[in-house]
């Protein structure tokens, strides 16, 4: 394999240099953290699962006319997505009471919304990816105003496709995290585009019969069977890869 430059290289990914100036190629790593970080683990084969989960996912997204970074899986590994400025905030859709805001607000876990509830967080893990509000990307210049309007209306479509498709296999969607960028055309006009991923890494499923959870949480809570549990997730959508192309062997990288 050539030699690729690294371009960032996060918790989850590793971010190359694309073929073409206006592409990269993400790498998913079998790296597994929480708490920012502060937990760390690898598990043989999670990159492999999740490249395929969000590959099939980002295809149906943009298939309901929404567009995203993603181009193409290249291997197993690796995904062709369009260069973009990631828009510094994390934007969080949630169904069902868990995670961060159960303790935060005092609510108990499973408590069902009445309607999908949004959430900002900006994107800095020196600070612990705080809590923020529109008034606070519009005034720091982190987004603008119809950038934000064109997220919220993404952002519930996915959830409403999402929780139809998951829901026929029979899992919960809880809640999910995602990340937009801009997309500069060759006219200099910014499109904004679906970045990141899309998997159990960054969205909460429940099994609708026993509310077992199939997602993250069981890394974070120390509760096991997170491959096995992602794998389940694969095989329920048809895409569960073989298991003999679980390798965590790294491409030949230069800084």
């Amino acid at each position: 394999m050539s030699k690729k430059k690294i371009l960032y290289d996060g918790k989850a990914k590793t971010i190359f240099e694309g073929p073409t100036s206006d592409t990269v190629i993400q790498y998913f790593k079998d790296d597994a953290t929480a708490n920012n970080a502060e937990k760390h683990s690898i598990i043989n084969g999670k990159g492999v699962l999740n490249n395929s989960i969000s590959d099939y996912l980002m295809k149906k997204i943009n298939e309901i006319g929404i567009p995203t970074h993603y181009i193409k899986k290249l291997n197993m590994r690796e995904q062709l997505v369009r260069k973009v400025e990631i828009i510094p905030v994390e934007f969080v859709v949630r169904n069902i009471a868990a995670g961060s805001i159960v303790k935060r607000l005092g609510l108990k876990e499973g408590s069902v919304f009445s309607r999908p509830l949004i959430e900002h967080y900006l994107k800095k893990d020196e600070l612990g990816d705080p809590l923020i509000n529109e008034d606070h990307i519009v005034n720091f210049k982190w987004g603008t105003r119809d950038e934000l309007d064109e997220m919220l209306e993404y952002g519930l479509r996915i959830n409403d496709f999402l929780r139809g498709l998951f829901f026929g296999i029979g899992l919960k969607l809880v809640d999910f995290k995602i990340e937009f960028g801009r997309y500069y055309s060759e006219e200099g006009n910014s499109i904004l585009l679906l970045a990141d991923e899309i998997s159990p890494d960054n969205c909460r499923l429940w099994d609708i019969n026993t509310n077992k959870k199939m997602d993250k949480d069981l890394f974070r809570q120390e509760l096991g069977g997170l491959k096995e549990a992602y794998q389940e997730v694969a095989n329920r959508l048809g895409i569960l890869p073989e298991k003999k192309k679980y390798s965590s062997t790294k491409p030949e990288l230069v800084k």
